[in-house]
């Protein structure tokens, strides 16, 4: 599918919206969080609901693994990894202390394995076997950690290496921990695992370990389906937590708490106050098509449907007003052929005046060339 660049604003079509969006975070007495750092936001737009020191930069302990997962599922979905493969286990990545599944060195292990085991109980021996595959070794695969922290605007991290075990200099943010992990929830194949709650770990010589979830709100709260844990004696309790009610979906991130009790609590406090404070409205839907249409010329179809190609939302407060616009950015009209899922302009979200977000525009249906009888019949047609 091919994505038009440097799209004139030929068309545009725009769409009120009854609808609030947030003028301001919520006030600190609001919320309780008792921790160092803590921020809330939606996690689809990246609308802040609440935010407490949340540039400082501070050790996160293994919530660092939220990126050494991202880039595992990105190279698994690049075909630069597949899920299937057999990983060979170096001595260095098995005599990694900390959390782990005790790989056994020089054994084989499935890459989808290793990486279930890094998301339900933090595995260090998996990680560092998982970064060695992909990028042969752990040195190169903390560059490119550090590389892809800075293409998602994390400017506030510094990864030192892929587990969060001590090193210095190695730190983070609670906003830009909230950056990666929504990045990493756009993988779907992420929640196959990071909803588990319990679950044996097999290894090639016939030991078991028994896996079970350090994200203890995946089963005790309502809507949990994924985040990350972390915990040094330097970083205190950390959670990045991610949950989905109905149509919203948030993410709470707690770092620097006293106890482990605390940073659960901190990120449940912020989870409840907005789920009852905010929602996601659906302004477009994936596949379904919108009002704007397109003139084909070359065809015997004359008009074709357009659809987005991902939903377009905004995070409003409930019981509220405002206006949200949509604009079409699309060319007057296209030559056949034209394919059912190609790519024909974008969907532009402002609001506010802000852009707030955009998909492409795809045909929603196929629009074939004309045949040499068939254009002949036209031209006579338009004569």
């Amino acid at each position: 599918m091919k994505r038009l660049m440097n799209l004139a604003l030929i068309a545009a079509a725009a769409l009120a919206v009854t609808a609030a969006i947030p003028s301001r975070i919520a006030d600190a007495e609001e919320i309780t969080a008792e921790c160092k750092a803590a921020y809330l936001a939606d996690a689809d737009s990246g609308t802040v609901v609440y935010a407490k020191n949340e540039r400082e930069r501070l050790p996160i302990a293994s919530m660092c693994k939220i990126m050494t997962l991202l880039l595992s599922f990105e190279a698994a979905e690049s075909g630069a990894i597949s899920y299937d493969e057999q990983i060979t286990v170096s001595d260095n990545a098995a005599g990694m202390g900390g959390s782990q599944v005790f790989l056994q060195a020089n054994l084989q292990y499935p890459a989808k394995q290793l990486m279930k085991s890094v998301a339900v109980c933090s595995a260090n021996d998996s990680c560092v076997a998982l970064a060695e595959r992909i990028s042969g070794s752990e040195a190169a695969f903390v560059d490119r950690m550090n590389e892809r922290a800075k293409q998602l605007g994390a400017e506030d991290t510094l990864f030192a290496n892929c587990t969060g075990l001590p090193q210095e200099p190695q730190y983070s943010c609670a906003k830009d921990v909230s950056l990666m992990l929504r990045e990493l929830l756009g993988h779907r194949k992420y929640y196959e695992f990071s909803k588990v709650w319990l679950e044996d770990f097999s290894h090639p010589d016939g030991r078991t370990t028994t896996m079970t979830n350090t994200n203890k709100l995946i089963r005790f709260y309502d809507g949990c389906d994924g985040g990350k844990t972390g915990f040094t004696n330097q970083a205190g309790f950390c959670l990045a937590a991610t949950a989905k009610r109905g149509e919203t979906r948030l993410v709470s991130v707690v770092i620097g708490a006293e106890s482990s009790e605390k940073r659960f609590e901190g990120v449940k406090n912020m989870l409840n106050f907005a789920f009852n404070t905010y929602e996601s409205k659906k302004i477009l839907e994936a596949g379904k098509p919108c009002e704007a249409t397109i003139d084909v010329s070359g065809s015997k179809v004359k008009t074709i449907a357009i659809c987005p190609e991902t939903d377009l939302r905004i995070f409003v407060k409930k019981g509220s007003a405002g206006e949200a616009e949509i604009r079409y950015e699309l060319p007057q009209s296209v030559k056949a052929p034209v394919g059912e899922g190609d790519c024909l302009g974008e969907a532009i979200l402002y609001v506010n005046g802000v852009e707030a977000g955009r998909t492409a525009l795809l045909a929603a249906e196929s629009a074939e060339r004309f045949s040499y009888g068939e254009a002949f019949l036209e031209g006579v047609r338009n004569r």
